[in-house]
């Protein structure tokens, strides 16, 4: 049975590591080790589930995901094989092995910084501030419909996945308030723009 498309990992904050060869801090290869243990899949797939889940918090392109699929098996975490209904095609299923699975052990139980917040829209407002109306209103209100859409989504995804009638687990609690994370985030980013584009209407008139 396919688990909720919201997966453990879509709020997932990583962390900088070293292995054999330098990798952002923002690690892909973590996110592809909890995709597959939540469930082996071909690169295909697990490329589509990226774009449901993953793709809220933190994009990456098929392309990526499948560089990092080879780097990783080369690596010796996961290992591949020709997927059942592959036919004529090159198609190929992928699995974690124990050595990724100590990885992901690993780095999952390291400290992890917190994120900075760097958004040039506020230093826009503190030039604001400081020179004279810049007509911002219409970026506020277009971030504000942005909020306001993901808000949305969210929100039919908890209905749909986590509704009262749902069994719970301990998985599935965990999911739900990663979940609950982002929809904090966007009622406070939706409250925030609304009461500075209040501030800024109040002053132009």
């Amino acid at each position: 049975m396919i688990k909720p498309f919201f997966y453990a990992t879509s709020c997932i904050i990583f962390c900088a590591q070293t292995i054999d060869h330098k990798l952002d801090a923002m690690s892909l290869s973590h996110a592809v080790l909890t995709s597959l243990l939540e469930k082996s899949s071909s690169g295909y797939d697990l490329a589509r589930r990226f774009d449901k889940s993953i793709g809220y918090f933190w994009h990456a392109t098929h392309q990526q995901i499948y560089r990092e699929l080879a780097r990783m098996e080369a690596a010796g975490w996961i290992e591949s094989h020709n997927a059942p209904d592959a036919g004529k095609t090159r198609k190929r299923m992928y699995q974690v092995l124990p050595k990724g699975r100590e990885e992901l052990l690993r780095w999952a139980t390291e400290p992890c910084p917190p994120i900075d917040l760097r958004d040039e829209f506020m230093v826009r407002l503190r030039a604001d501030a400081a020179i004279g109306p810049l007509s911002l209103e219409s970026e506020l209100r277009r971030r504000l419909a942005q909020h306001q859409e993901k808000l949305q989504v969210y929100r039919a995804i908890e209905e749909r996945d986590f509704g009262n009638d749902r069994p719970t687990s301990r998985e599935t609690r965990i999911q739900h308030m990663i979940l609950k994370k982002g929809i904090l985030y966007e009622e406070g980013s939706i409250a925030w723009t609304q009461q500075m584009l209040a501030v800024l209407e109040e002053y132009a008139t």
